[in-house]
């Protein structure tokens, strides 16, 4: 008997001990992914070799980027870049491993794509410049619509061109230099223009010197033409200056100044009369509207569409 009452007492500690064992909370150690967000900062600042470029790209702030990079080399305790006075470094670890996650986000952004292009195979993200966005593109929207009336087309500008790698565009439309694998639009050509009533008394290009010059800020048309004409003196713009070029023209049809224009943003106010070019002296920019994509989008039926009846519509014009 007392060994049965051992028996069960045996029994019930035991019992009380897988009990026991049962409630105990489980958590065996794992490795924490890092922020998505960080790991897209520290990619694309690899990548480009700048915090800046990389939050121009994921449109965000430096700081932002920077944030984010601080954030992930505290996580494993390793620096990525070195910081120097005029930009930053990837360190020996952070060229290791940047190609990894460069390959990781090129495979994301592409499955992104597919993603985008079966679940909305009719629409086509356009992507180009303020100007051509406004005096080009825009113009021309209706007769493209028309040709192509079962595309979804959408536009969007941005200044500088984008990796389409890394966003949501299928088409890019920037000015650039010729290249064989870019669909060519049409070379562009400068030439001075103004309001009829001004190019009355500009008889030569040494002319220029009695009257207003506008210029773009940020391009260098007017030292192009002047370059190209061979003008005794450097042509510098004595009027106003616009970082919108589509505000430019406006103010030369307004009588403001003498314009330099861009023949193919301008090409319609020359036609109707509104603007006049002076000088028979048309020179060279050096660059073409260039149309280009993804190698992979050469078989988007969409994609391929819209960049056929652009050069169609293009080579009307």
């Amino acid at each position: 008997m007392a060994a049965a009452l051992a028996a069960n007492q045996f029994s019930t500690i035991q019992g009380s001990e897988n009990l026991s064992l049962g409630i105990m909370p489980v958590s065996p150690p794992f490795s924490r992914m890092p922020s998505l967000n960080a790991l897209r900062a520290f990619e694309a600042a690899a990548r480009l070799g700048s915090f800046r470029q990389a939050a121009d790209e994921l449109m965000v702030t430096p700081g932002a980027v920077t944030a984010q990079i601080k954030a992930l080399e505290a996580d494993y305790g390793a620096t990525l870049f070195e910081r120097r006075a005029h930009g930053v470094r990837l360190t020996p670890l952070g060229q290791r491993v940047a190609p990894g996650f460069i390959a990781a986000f090129d495979a994301l952004g592409h499955a992104v794509r597919e993603l985008r292009r079966h679940a909305a195979p009719r629409r086509v993200h356009v992507v180009t410049s303020p100007a051509l966005a406004q005096l080009w593109l825009a113009p021309r929207l209706p007769a493209l619509r028309a040709a192509l009336a079962q595309v979804d087309i959408s536009v969007t500008a941005l200044e500088d061109p984008p990796d389409l790698k890394r966003t949501p565009f299928d088409l890019c439309l920037f000015y650039a230099a010729p290249d064989p694998g870019r669909i060519d639009l049409g070379a562009e050509n400068l030439l001075p223009v103004c309001a009829p009533d001004l190019a009355e008394s500009l008889a030569e290009p040494a002319d220029l010197a009695k009257v207003l010059c506008i210029a773009d800020v940020v391009w260098q048309d007017w030292r192009v033409w002047a370059d190209a004409v061979a003008l005794d003196e450097r042509m510098v713009p004595t009027g106003p200056g616009f970082s919108l070029y589509a505000v430019a023209v406006q103010a030369a049809l307004a009588g403001a100044g003498v314009l330099m224009g861009r023949r193919s943003l301008i090409q319609r106010h020359l036609d109707s009369g509104a603007l006049v070019a002076p000088f028979d002296r048309p020179a060279p920019l050096g660059l073409s509207i260039m149309a280009w994509m993804l190698p992979e989008s050469r078989n988007n039926r969409a994609v391929i569409a819209v960049a056929k009846a652009l050069r169609k519509i293009a080579a009307k014009s």
